[in-house]
């Protein structure tokens, strides 16, 4: 029976295959030994699926199956990360681009496909070593072929396939000595089985049953399994003729190893480990136009990785130390600017990287800091780190959202939770104003206080305990169950008593409780729950 592939099936199991190297990501970052241990073969092979996705984004729901998969496959190919990234990128270039131009796919047609993805990394690789995705993609493309000598539907073809692929990871650690002495099994063959589990997911609706050899933990140091190759990876995008690859390819050879050059209509990835930087670039200039050069010394990446990562960490931006102390007392890591202080993405990025975890969830706190946030968060992406952020433009919100932050949670689930408590705060600030103006409630003399409800001036007056009193009285709808107040450096310590008696007299079914914020300029910030 043939398999309908269409467009929004093909979305859909894009969208599988990052949220599975999402979950594996750090599972596999420990089991990479081979070629170089450095700890990033889950992270490279994430981020790459990742550019992929990117691709699809300028495309509208009208952009037919065969588009999808040329837009997707190419950022996979520009946005490939090492060597496990490289040639992901040219097993589904491969897979998919036959199988796009129809959309009745039969079971030969899937087996076909993935043989010619196997020939293609083999093709890739300038000296392939059995034990790693190779041999994992071969195991693969032979079930597939196994299953249509059998009869099965086309669906089950992808079934077929990923069960090889499992068990050939399986023994990889008897065909390489390196994963045999840490007691792993391949990164890179994992990072395959992963995508493939996912695609027998979309395409079969099942997913696959874990196998116990899937989360081995390295039983030997990193820095022990280094044996003296060379001390730079090299990758680039390369403009050239198809004709002037050959070339490349033995030059490269000559000058290291893990070479692996994917591509074609005059577009190329090209990736190697090399002792000579400007040798392998030169070569590049040679056959065409390189690009997006990138050069890591693996000394400098493997000392980075012996630095321990937690999974998750939530960084929150505040204005005050009574702030800060409440976010650091629920873990929270806390960036503290003042209302005149310049923060800039730099800063920002800084700040995610000095979190020290693989995930990030962001609190900015105030509406000038999400799209800095945001800018942050696109350049750590690129770095590995998995960023949220969570559009908080009130301090209550971010209080409201870290109070059920749960690290126990799936990384989705959390952000949804935090994203969900900080929405359904309500909240309000009193401050004063430093010069004349018009605002929402009408015009304002510097001195006078207002009263801010949910973002907008909705209240100016002279003595601030009665605006307090207007800003609380319009947050206290039916259905309140907490009032939450923040006070600032400048307030007057009866100011929240006065409050506090003023909503138990109304609203006895209201619990109030009161923090000493010390944020300037606003001496005081309001929620309700």
């Amino acid at each position: 029976m043939a398999l309908t592939l269409r467009a929004d099936a093909f979305r859909d199991w894009t969208r599988l295959c990052v949220d599975a190297l999402s979950s594996a990501r750090a599972e596999i970052d420990a089991l990479n030994v081979f070629p170089v241990p450095d700890s990033d073969t889950g992270t490279n092979a994430y981020l790459t699926f990742v550019a992929g996705i990117d691709a699809l984004e300028p495309l509208g729901p009208e952009a037919g199956l065969a588009e999808l998969v040329k837009e997707y496959t190419d950022g996979l190919l520009r946005g490939a990360k090492g060597n496990c990234g490289v040639i992901l990128s040219q097993l589904v270039r491969a897979v998919f681009r036959d199988l796009s131009l129809s959309e009745e796919v039969s079971a030969d047609a899937v087996a076909h496909s993935f043989r010619a993805a196997s020939d293609a990394a083999y093709a890739a690789v300038g000296r392939p070593v059995e034990g790693t995705i190779l041999t994992v993609a071969a195991a693969a493309a032979a079930g597939a072929e196994t299953a249509v000598q059998v009869g099965v539907a086309a669906r089950e073809v992808f079934a077929r396939a990923a069960l090889a692929a499992r068990e050939a990871l399986a023994r990889t650690p008897m065909q390489l000595e390196r994963l045999a002495k840490a007691g792993v099994v391949d990164a890179g063959g994992r990072a395959l089985v992963v995508v493939l589990d996912a695609t027998e997911q979309a395409f079969t609706g099942r997913a696959p049953d874990p196998v116990a050899h899937q989360v081995p933990v390295p039983t030997v140091a990193g820095e022990d399994l280094v044996e003296g190759g060379p001390g730079y990876e090299v990758m680039y995008l390369l403009e050239a003729d198809d004709d002037r690859i050959p070339a490349l390819r033995t030059l490269l050879d000559g000058l290291g190893d893990s070479l692996v050059v994917v591509g074609g209509e005059r577009l190329w990835n090209v990736h190697v480990h090399v002792d000579d930087v400007g040798a392998a670039i030169e070569a590049g200039l040679a056959a065409g136009r390189p690009y997006r050069i990138a050069v890591t010394h693996f000394a400098d990446q493997i000392a980075r990785q012996r630095t321990v990562r937690r999974t998750r960490a939530v960084v929150a931006a505040t204005t005050g130390p009574g702030l800060g102390a409440l976010c650091r007392e629920a873990g929270a890591h806390v960036l503290e600017f003042t209302r005149a202080e310049p923060i800039g993405v730099d800063r920002m990025v800084s700040v995610l990287h000095d979190a020290g975890a693989d995930e990030v969830v962001v609190l900015p706190n105030n509406p000038r800091f999400v799209g800095l946030f945001e800018a942050a968060a696109t350049q750590a992406r690129q770095d590995g780190i998995r960023v949220a952020v969570i559009p908080t433009t009130a301090q209550v919100q971010g209080l409201a959202a870290l109070a059920v932050h749960d690290p126990g949670l799936d990384f989705d689930a959390d952000v949804v939770a935090m994203s969900s408590a900080a929405a359904h705060t309500q909240h309000g600030a009193v401050t004063i104003a430093l010069e004349p103006g018009m605002t929402m409630a009408g015009p304002c003399e510097a001195g006078d206080v207002l009263g801010v409800v949910s973002g907008d001036f909705a209240f100016v007056g002279q003595d601030l305990a009665a605006v307090a009193g207007d800003v609380v009285d319009r947050l206290l709808t039916p259905g309140v169950e907490m009032l939450t107040i923040v006070t600032g450096a400048d307030a007057d310590p009866e100011l929240a008593e006065d409050l506090t008696r003023r909503v138990k007299d109304a609203r006895v079914d209201v619990d109030v409780v009161v923090y000493d914020g010390g944020q300037e300029h606003y001496p005081l910030f309001v929620a309700v729950e």
